[in-house]
């Protein structure tokens, strides 16, 4: 079973690319979503998300337990594509059910190692081909406040696990690919 990574900036075609390796692997494509619609903004994303999919794709929101779902629907005739590992971070750190603090420190849920320990243990054993698409935050400037500057370090540390993890890793820039790891089948 094959691993891809797939990194890039907010709106570099990141989603489009893993989209179009779920397409062109011929297998049955489930779609696990982490987004939430917290607003009516992003409720306004998810639904455009939702209608771009392909029919045929079964799509499978959730925002925290992604280890989980990935050993349940793991099949070797399966694609899992998992969209986005940056969301997912954020709804693991804000779980504990403070919402964005105005202090400048964020008290981490207890569920928050656990979670990720389990999405690494599941990526292992899962018997799907799987891509996971993930933003890569730490080629901007330093961000001044606390919690942003302690989600970019979960971002990254989260982001080398999952690369060391996969056969491949994608950065995108610009909607073109440049292989940081492996390289196209």
């Amino acid at each position: 079973m094959r691993r891809t990574l797939v990194l890039g900036g907010a709106r570099s075609g990141k989603s489009a690319f893993a989209e179009r390796l779920a397409i062109d692997s011929g297998k049955e494509v489930v779609y696990l979503a982490t987004a939430t619609a917290g607003d009516g903004e992003m409720a306004a994303r998810i639904a455009h998300h939702r209608a771009a999919r392909p029919p045929e794709w079964t799509t499978v929101e959730e925002p925290l337990a992604l280890g989980n779902q990935l050993l349940r629907w793991s099949s070797p005739e399966r694609l899992i594509l998992v969209d986005c590992l940056t969301l997912w971070l954020s709804n693991l750190l804000f779980s504990g059910g403070d919402s964005y603090p105005d202090v400048g420190t964020i008290t981490v849920p207890a569920q928050f190692d656990e979670q990720q320990d389990m999405l690494a243990s599941a990526l292992a054993r899962c018997a799907s081909d799987v891509v996971l698409v993930s933003n890569e935050v730490g080629l901007g400037l330093m961000p001044m406040g606390a919690i942003s500057r302690r989600f970019m370090d979960e971002q990254g540390r989260l982001n080398q696990t999952m690369a060391a993890l996969c056969d491949d890793a994608v950065f995108i820039a610009a909607g073109l690919p440049l292989y940081l790891k492996g390289g196209p089948c």
